[in-house]
């Protein structure tokens, strides 16, 4: 059996998988200030009367780091940054403690400058004094020669909570983003330490000795204990479980949106063919471009616990969220009060619903199934307005899914899934309001769970080979060999899967379950005068994301 585990802002969700059923669920409100407590009554109830011995698997989504990073609630870094002649990292500085450093590795991985040892002694000593506990070292070139990472790493000595070194967030290239990146991994890993530890000490008190996998942006997972080294990868995770959790259920010949109600947001992703959209290049989020990979979705301020109020006339809903509805004892009146007011079969307080809605409908001047209506239809019209946008911006670049780039392609979805706990009752309007079949999976209320439980580990590395400087490398895992000046492409790539299936075990891989492609293999003559001096050679390789083999056999 297999355990999913769902955190997000408004509900905490559990399921237990056993086969193709979902053989047990639970859904708690998520309490903010005790997210220990969230965790342990989802696990408790949703395992009741099972032997946790049972279960094999247990994966969490949450949207824990994605709120920190869009509220600006991150805890202070420092960043280190070496580029050498030619630019100047001042340019793409992040927050007050930004230190540019001498030092400098070219684009093929020689080293043009030296690290000064003292200078970065001299800034380490200055993070401490300012209380500073988490650092990101940043290189331009790192990805061909982490050698500068790893001597400031040295250097800096005992003292700080989290050093994350550039050449492991990524093997591509960009210099901006690697630092925003290595920036956020440094931010957001202490506080996924204290959620993953707290959701450890749950599951022992459960007696789930199972190690914890952790869904990441691409929907795959790794495994807890590589989760700090990686954890920028994380962030997003609750939309990419949302995907992952309707691929069983999708048609293998449409293009479909995904639509994912929660109570603060609205999670929307599209399926073509039955496969989600990749944001290839890196994620940005609050304001910071990434090189993190994460499927393609996009969230909107609208959901069943939304704001509803009346402001210059009209009525508006959301983005805010003052609490749940008034029909479980919020103050204000949301989407799910007009629902319930319309007749929604929820365990909610009717009456309370109407008395809400009611009041919206004094000041509007019209009843209380005219506001309901209202109210929904604009809901309807703001989720629209969403899937507009996604449409939009996938069409406007290349489109690749998680497998391919998709050449030429242009997206237009005509179909609904729709999953959260409120998708039956909002299905019909969504129905009317588009003219799109829609449809409800099963378990629909606990689809993020479901695909966190079901998702396969996934990674990826890049390996760079210079045949004339005689090197062949892949810093991200640490790897450098040599290489003869005769070294072909088709060495590199085999050399690159057989790194790749390493990586992926030690995330946690099930031996059995590794789908390897290819992403990128090239490879450039490197000429002077008229003698050819070698090759460069450069290979990217995937584990495919999708469905755990054990589920995706058994799944209809």
């Amino acid at each position: 059996m297999m355990l999913g585990l769902d955190v997000g802002g408004t509900h905490t969700d559990v399921v237990v998988i056993k086969g193709k059923e979902v053989a047990s669920k639970a859904k708690i409100l998520t309490k903010q200030d005790d997210l220990l407590e969230s965790v342990l009554f989802g696990l408790l109830e949703a395992t009741e009367g099972l032997d946790p011995r049972l279960i094999q698997r247990v994966v969490v989504s949450t949207t824990l780091a994605t709120n920190a990073i869009i509220e600006g609630r991150l805890e202070p870094v420092g960043i280190i940054a070496s580029s050498g002649p030619g630019m100047n990292p001042a340019g793409f500085a992040i927050g007050e403690h930004f230190y540019p450093v001498s030092g400098a590795i070219d684009h093929r991985g020689r080293e043009v400058a030296p690290i000064r040892d003292r200078e970065i002694q001299d800034v380490a000593r200055s993070l401490k004094a300012a209380g500073i506990r988490n650092v990101a070292l940043v290189g331009k070139f790192s990805t061909r020669n982490p050698s500068h990472e790893l001597r400031m790493r040295e250097l800096l000595e005992d003292g700080f909570q989290t050093v994350a070194m550039g050449h492991q967030v990524s093997g591509q290239l960009n210099f901006p983003r690697r630092i925003a990146t290595t920036y956020l991994n440094a931010a957001v890993a202490p506080i996924t330490r204290r959620f993953y530890d707290a959701v450890q000490k749950s599951m022992e008190r459960r007696g789930l000795m199972v190690p914890l996998e952790i869904l990441k942006a691409d929907g795959g997972t790794m495994a807890q204990h590589r989760s700090l080294q990686y954890a920028v990868e994380t962030i997003l995770s609750g939309p990419a479980a949302s995907v992952i959790g309707t691929v069983a259920f999708a048609d293998q010949g449409k293009e479909e949106v995904v639509l994912d109600v929660g109570g603060t947001t609205t999670d929307i992703a599209i399926l073509v063919n039955g496969v989600p959209l990749l944001e290839r290049r890196g994620i940005s989020i609050g304001g910071y471009r990434t090189l993190v990979r994460a499927l393609r979705s996009y969230s909107i301020g609208v959901g069943g616990d939304s704001w509803v109020r009346v402001e210059n006339g009209a009525l508006k809903v959301g983005p805010e969220r003052k609490g749940r509805a008034i029909a479980y004892g919020g103050p204000e009146p949301t989407p799910t009060d007009a629902l319930i007011a319309l007749g929604a079969e929820t365990p909610g307080h009717r009456q309370r619903a109407v008395e809400g809605i009611q009041r919206l409908g004094y000041t509007l001047g019209t009843t209380v199934q005219e506001t309901a209506r209202m109210i929904v239809s604009r809901t309807c019209s703001l989720i629209l307005e969403g899937i507009q946008v996604l449409v939009d911006q996938v069409n406007s670049q290349p489109v690749y899914t998680i497998h391919q780039l998709l050449e030429g392609r242009k997206v237009a979805p005509k179909d609904l899934i729709l999953i959260g706990t409120p998708a039956r009752e909002v299905a019909p309007w969504l129905k009317e309001a588009t003219g799109w079949p829609v449809r409800v999976p099963p378990d629909h209320e606990v689809a993020n769970a479901i695909g966190a439980a079901v998702a396969r580990t996934t990674c990826e590395v890049t390996v760079v080979a210079d045949t004339a400087l005689g090197y062949v490398s892949a810093p991200e895992e640490g790897y450098r060999a040599a290489i003869d000046q005769h070294g072909s492409q088709e060495e590199v790539v085999k050399l690159a899967l057989e790194l790749l299936r390493r990586k992926a075990l030690r995330l946690g891989a099930d031996e059995d379950d590794l789908t390897m492609e290819l992403l990128e293999a090239q490879q450039f003559t490197m000429v002077r005068g008229f003698h050819r001096l070698g090759r460069n050679i450069r290979v990217r390789a995937q584990v495919k994301p999708g469905l755990i083999s054990t589920y995706r056999e058994t799944a209809p």
